[in-house]
């Protein structure tokens, strides 16, 4: 049988049969008791603030917290599983016992991937991870390739989307076991689809976070993030928690790689940095199949994506690219308030850069900020890009959680997906929008008394003068109607309208992989080339070593004559004409020599 365990330096693990050791890390305490079972016992101080104890007898499943000096009980911050919530007792875990079905899988190149953004709690009626593996088959005939799951790490109530997390061992419990996710995981790989997981090492959520009253120095007070104090990651203790962590999914639970959240809020004055440190303990832990590794960094940065001599990637595949999104979206609905008042000028060059060189802003000073952002993209690859047209961010930090569709309309919104489907980008979809989901995304928590209020305060306040947003009612996070209203609707897909929007979305994707990706594997850097922009109008091209790709989309007012496109029209809609009139798009694809 094969064996999946991964032995963390924190919390409850089997070190023989039956018998687990425990360990916390606990500076601010004098004295620990364990309670496993019902029963106390003291813990044994090792030194550095370590307490440990060896139990034998220990079946899995048994429940165990730690018991403080003045009584009050913790959760194991280390925890595998959590009873019910992030407050109660931790279960020992076997993580041994679950049986491997797919025990062949290799996993999937990163050239051909294709992200499909998946919230567990809101994909499926049930909100499960055994709901979610039902529809595994539709995802694998739509032609999705990787799931990208938000963050499982057991977070306060039971909804949420994640990036609250506390315990960032433990599947949330409200999802399913541990088994539960392993069992998904195993059988989307049975479908040929890599999973990946969001996971967030810059903060700790409001809700259960007993770090700091367990160690104090878990924590910088100096270093604030926007979610409270710095994580001190040059402290050993909690460098083995925060960096053992994305090994632990990778291994434990059979994952095909990492989404980082927010990087540029992970400060750490070490060298190596632990980012580094941990996608470089990851290609040397887990080289016999492809790992992948995305960021998110608001600064526009390459430093963590290079790409060695045979054009891999030694540390992090791709960045997640925000330029891309905001550039589009102001192209395509003319807001231009907060964020997006960066991209106001001129929004198609914005479009046009992003696509042939990665980033709009290296190094150009923003107008929000009246910083300058970013580096010179130019040189990297194009799949070290992830592009959306709208994930859970951009559509859940919506004040009604509208998603693109419902701002642009269907017609303008399948120029944009065609956009993205077919550029030589990674694109990711977010859930429902393969069939032309017009439900909401909002946000939504599960907190209660003055935690609640705070945040039902703070989400109202934020969009206080937002263009667009001028006296409307913001839906509370905490109320259950703003998570139910969130889930998709899976009787869209079987409209007329949804079966649509599913053929458009599958043609393009059969498109991607059979023309697409095979210019990607030995596709670098200064490529792109701006061929034409126009108010509404943008044509590009991209020059491989296995080919010559072009873009045209117009949704502008007026019809556009075409420039130059050489080659073949693989893909146009509606029609393959000479111009090309409102809401419409063509590619055409010259190939190379290469073979």
């Amino acid at each position: 049988m094969e064996t999946r365990a991964y032995l963390k330096h924190w919390g409850a693990e089997y070190v023989a049969e039956h018998t687990v050791r425990f360990r916390l890390w606990a500076t601010g305490q004098n004295k620990v008791k364990l309670r496993l079972s019902g029963k106390e016992t003291d813990m044994q101080p090792t030194g550095n603030g370590w307490f440990e104890q060896l139990v034998s007898g220990v079946l899995p499943g048994a429940e165990y917290q730690f018991v403080l000096a003045d009584g009050m009980t913790v959760p194991d911050p280390a925890s595998r599983a959590q009873r019910d919530d992030v407050d109660g007792p931790s279960l020992v875990i076997d993580p041994t016992a679950y049986v491997w079905q797919n025990t062949q899988w290799s996993g999937r190149r990163w050239e051909e991937t294709v992200v499909y953004e998946l919230h567990i709690g809101t994909f499926t009626p049930q909100g499960t991870f055994q709901a979610a593996a039902e529809k595994l088959p539709y995802l694998a005939e739509l032609g999705i390739t990787m799931i990208e799951v938000l963050p499982v790490a057991q977070f306060g109530g039971r909804r949420g989307w994640g990036y609250d997390g506390v315990l960032l061992y433990a599947p949330h419990a409200a999802y399913g076991t541990p088994d539960d996710f392993k069992a998904f995981i195993d059988a989307a790989h049975g479908y040929g689809i890599s999973v990946v997981l969001d996971i967030v090492l810059n903060h700790f959520g409001p809700q259960g976070n007993y770090l700091p009253l367990l160690s104090p120095d878990f924590f910088h007070p100096e270093r604030m993030t926007p979610w409270g104090a710095g994580i001190a990651h040059d402290v050993e203790a909690v460098r083995q928690y925060i960096a053992e962590a994305p090994l632990y999914w990778l291994q434990e639970f059979n994952l095909d790689g990492l989404r980082f959240d927010a990087i540029d809020q992970i400060e750490d004055t070490t060298d190596p940095h632990i980012l580094i440190e941990i996608a470089q303990r990851i290609r040397t832990k887990l080289p016999e199949r492809p790992i992948h590794l995305t960021t998110e960094d608001c600064r526009n940065v390459i430093f963590l994506h290079p790409r060695d001599a045979d054009g891999n990637a030694p540390l992090f595949n791709g960045e997640w690219n925000d330029d891309f999104h905001n550039a589009i979206h102001v192209f395509a609905t003319g807001e231009t308030h907060a964020y997006y008042q960066d991209f106001a000028d001129r929004p198609e060059k914005g479009v046009a850069r992003a696509l042939t060189e990665g980033f709009v802003y290296q190094g150009e000073v923003a107008v929000q900020s009246g910083e300058a952002r970013g580096v010179d993209s130019r040189g990297q690859p194009p799949a070290a890009f992830v592009d959306f047209i709208q994930n859970h961010d951009q559509v859940g930090n919506r004040a009604q959680g509208d998603r693109l569709i419902t701002l642009t309309g269907a017609d303008r919104n399948k120029v944009l997906l065609a956009t993205l489907l077919l550029s030589p980008h990674i694109p990711l979809l977010l859930m429902g929008e393969e069939y032309g989901e017009t439900n909401p995304f909002l946000f939504f928590t599960d907190f209660h008394g003055d935690l609640a209020r705070a945040v039902r305060e703070g989400r109202a306040r934020e969009f206080e003068g937002h263009a667009g947003h001028e006296g409307e009612v913001v839906p509370d996070p905490n109320a259950e109607t703003t998570f139910t209203r969130s889930k998709l609707d899976w009787h869209k897909p079987d409209s007329a309208e949804g079966k649509a929007w599913l053929a458009l979305t599958r043609q393009l994707l059969t498109l991607r992989q059979n023309v697409i990706v095979p210019l990607l594997g030995t596709a670098g850097g200064h490529a792109g080339q701006v061929l034409k922009t126009a108010p509404g109008f943008v044509a590009v091209s991209w020059t491989f070593p296995r080919g010559q790709l072009s873009i045209a989309l117009n949704i502008g007012d007026s019809t556009q004559p075409l420039p130059a496109l050489p080659g073949k029209t693989i893909f146009a809609w509606p029609a393959d004409t000479q111009d090309l009139p409102q809401h419409a798009i063509v590619v055409r694809l010259l190939p190379g020599e290469e073979k």
